[in-house]
């Protein structure tokens, strides 16, 4: 073969099924590690396995194979800052065996430089559900922002004084609202003009988080809660 067959075997399309998931590169990207398992597979030291179209089929995980492929195109390993699944694309890697992102994954940077740091908020609605009434009905609802951000809370306290009748509690990194059974849908109001509020002070969602329990024979408590972060600069003492 010559150099420009080669050239041209290197740089021609292959279509990639991975656990359902589709993707096109090319020879060169997937061989960029000679040593790794795709380097190996394409390299002919051992057999492939064809779906019914003829694409090269893998059984893995095909979401997150996406970042296996941007990693074996630029060498660098980038990641959404709400990523949560870091211990599945380590075992991803380690199946790969692609060893630069074995060592990116097992000593990652920091999601921000040195002078920027993150700051929290914690939104939980607590809702007590009666588990006979037909339709179900909510016995009592309490709403709580949690956070160390002072003028966020200030905020708070200052542009929702329509709910200040509910207020129960206020602490320094705390404000709480509680709803009986007659106004329960006051706190879904209230909740999405505070997650609008928060989110137009610079936050944005990092996880939400939905629990189940039974506390008594008659209720049932359901808790919902959201995490927000923004960054923000480090002041110097």
């Amino acid at each position: 073969m010559d150099n420009g067959d080669w050239g041209h075997r290197m740089t021609t399309p292959v279509t990639l099924n991975v656990g359902g998931h589709l993707y096109t590169t090319s020879l060169s990207t997937l061989q960029r590690y000679p040593d790794s398992m795709l380097g190996a597979m394409f390299r002919g030291d051992f057999p492939t396995t064809r779906d019914s179209q003829g694409n090269y089929f893998i059984d893995r995980d095909g979401t997150l194979f996406r970042y296996i492929l941007n990693f074996l195109r630029t060498s660098e390993l980038t990641l959404p800052l709400d990523f949560t699944e870091t211990d599945l694309l380590r075992k991803e890697a380690d199946f790969y065996q692609i060893e630069p992102l074995i060592q990116c994954l097992n000593d990652p940077k920091p999601l921000y430089p040195p002078d920027i740091f993150e700051q929290v908020v914690e939104l939980s609605s607590t809702r007590k559900l009666s588990k006979y009434s037909n339709p179900v009905a909510v016995i009592i609802t309490q709403l709580t922002i949690t956070t160390k951000v002072h003028a966020l809370l200030e905020g708070i306290s200052n542009n929702f004084t329509k709910w200040n009748k509910h207020m129960m509690d206020t602490r320094d990194c705390q404000v709480s609202f509680t709803f009986g059974p007659c106004d329960y849908h006051q706190e879904v109001s209230l909740r999405v003009h505070l997650m609008d509020y928060i989110m137009k002070q610079g936050f944005t969602i990092r996880n939400t988080r939905v629990h189940h329990m039974s506390e008594r024979a008659n209720e049932n408590t359901v808790e919902h809660h959201w995490t927000f972060c923004r960054p923000a600069h480090k002041v110097e003492d």
